[in-house]
């Protein structure tokens, strides 16, 4: 099972990114996708989430209107769409894989299978 994460960069504020996390190993009818961030000094934290099985999205509220999780069953891999970026959003980002269904998608210890992270800076 592998996790890549790939997309982050420097931006300024008001920019967009999208950020790409290639799944291989296991397939997404089986497993949940979350993606989390973490910034300086702050706990990891839960960004989007989205179940292919039961055709569920969520967003934590600080990035909701704002990102946006879609997925690509052929190509295995999920998307997050970060729009009007904001400096509060620098941060490393994750991808992570739970066996689906997850009871709280928050929850970073639900995750079994996690990418190396990938880092997005917002200029203000």
């Amino acid at each position: 099972v592998q996790i890549v994460e790939s997309g982050g960069d420097l931006v300024q504020a008001g920019g967009s990114l999208r950020l790409s996390c290639a799944a291989t190993g296991f397939t997404f009818d089986t497993y949940d996708i979350g993606w989390f961030r973490q910034a300086p000094g702050k706990e990891r934290e839960g960004v989007s989430w989205i179940s292919e099985a039961d055709n569920l999205i969520d967003y934590t509220d600080s990035v909701k209107g704002r990102f946006t999780i879609s997925s690509d069953i052929a190509k295995n891999t999920v998307y997050l769409q970060l729009n009007s970026l904001k400096p509060e959003d620098t941060a490393v980002y994750y991808c992570a894989a739970a066996i689906a269904p997850v009871k709280n998608w928050l929850r970073s210890s639900e995750y079994r299978f996690w990418g190396q992270g990938t880092q997005v800076t917002v200029s203000s």
